[in-house]
């Protein structure tokens, strides 16, 4: 089968597509044929990462992926005799979060049980393409913002245009939210398009000096600060990080699964490449101004 390998840090030609052998489940594990696959921001990070601060990271519990990628969608090829909730033939989508499993492959071997990353049926109204766009940077804002929004609430998303932008958008104005989307000029009507009330250009605008305050602010790109809003924060506001610690949660999936085949939360895709093309697509995602999410066929 082929692979994406990653020998050694570096710029995105460090990436190789190599042929490798297919893995073969165990009694608890499930093989799953990729279909589609992610690139995100954090992949590029990690590719760039050098290997001497790996060990680090080992002690961390964080294993260390010769194949990159977290994100996927595909479909149970085999299940394992133990594995109870999944049959072959079943459509999925979830992470390989804590397991040396990277997903720019065209197969791999998860278990059904795992202490990280999840797994769940693949929402029934969205391509294998959408679904993958969803588990990371849609689980990340909710985990941040679900308890933390309630109706009415005015809430800023800094950073509306991004993989969990335009989640965090979406998943407010789904808990009731007024919601108010801080973009560049050029995603002002994709911000719009996706719910939000009200998009400010920081290209013509500064957002930090706007009149109205808000409960809520949320910063899903990691260029703001609590300090930094504070004149638009309320007094007993709330500021929101997406470098806050989250966790990936089944229940979490499974519930934008469900909102997602109720309408109410789509995926935001800029731009999908073949697996042959996954160092054009780690160039594009480093250049640092895409719209949602970049995706890799796989299938």
């Amino acid at each position: 089968m082929k692979a994406v390998i990653q020998a050694k840090s570096g710029p995105p030609e460090v990436l190789k597509i190599i042929d490798i052998e297919k893995p073969v489940p165990q009694d608890d594990e499930m093989l799953i044929k990729i279909h589609a696959a992610t690139v995100t921001k954090g992949d590029t990070v990690l590719r760039k990462l050098p290997r001497v601060v790996w060990p680090f990271f080992r002690l961390l519990g964080m294993k260390v992926k010769k194949i990159p990628g977290y994100e996927f969608s595909g479909e149970i090829e085999k299940a394992g005799k133990n594995v109870k909730q999944f049959k072959k033939g079943d459509q999925v989508f979830g992470t390989t979060t804590g397991t040396n499993s990277g997903t720019n492959t065209e197969f791999i071997c998860l278990p059904e049980v795992r202490k990280k990353g999840v797994l769940a049926l693949k929402p029934t109204n969205m391509t294998f393409e959408e679904a993958a766009a969803v588990p990371i940077g849609g689980m990340s804002p909710l985990y941040i913002i679900k308890g933390k929004i309630k109706k009415g609430d005015k809430v800023l998303i800094y950073g509306a245009s991004g993989s969990v932008g335009t989640y965090a958008v979406q998943l407010a104005k789904y808990f009731g939210a007024k919601v108010t989307g801080v973009c560049s000029t050029r995603n002002v009507e994709l911000v719009k398009s996706i719910g939000a009330d009200k998009v400010i250009d920081y290209t013509k605008e500064d957002f930090t000096k706007s009149k109205e305050k808000y409960d809520v602010i949320f910063d899903a790109v990691i260029k703001t600060s609590k300090s930094a809003c504070k004149d638009i924060l309320k007094d007993d506001g709330v500021f929101l990080s997406i470098k806050s610690f989250t966790n990936e949660e089944n229940e979490n999936l499974i519930f934008l699964k469900n909102i997602i085949e109720e309408g109410k939360l789509k995926a935001v895709i800029d731009q999908i490449y073949p697996l042959e093309e996954i160092i054009e697509a780690h160039k594009y995602v480093d250049i640092g101004h895409k719209k949602g999410n970049v995706v890799i066929k796989v299938a």
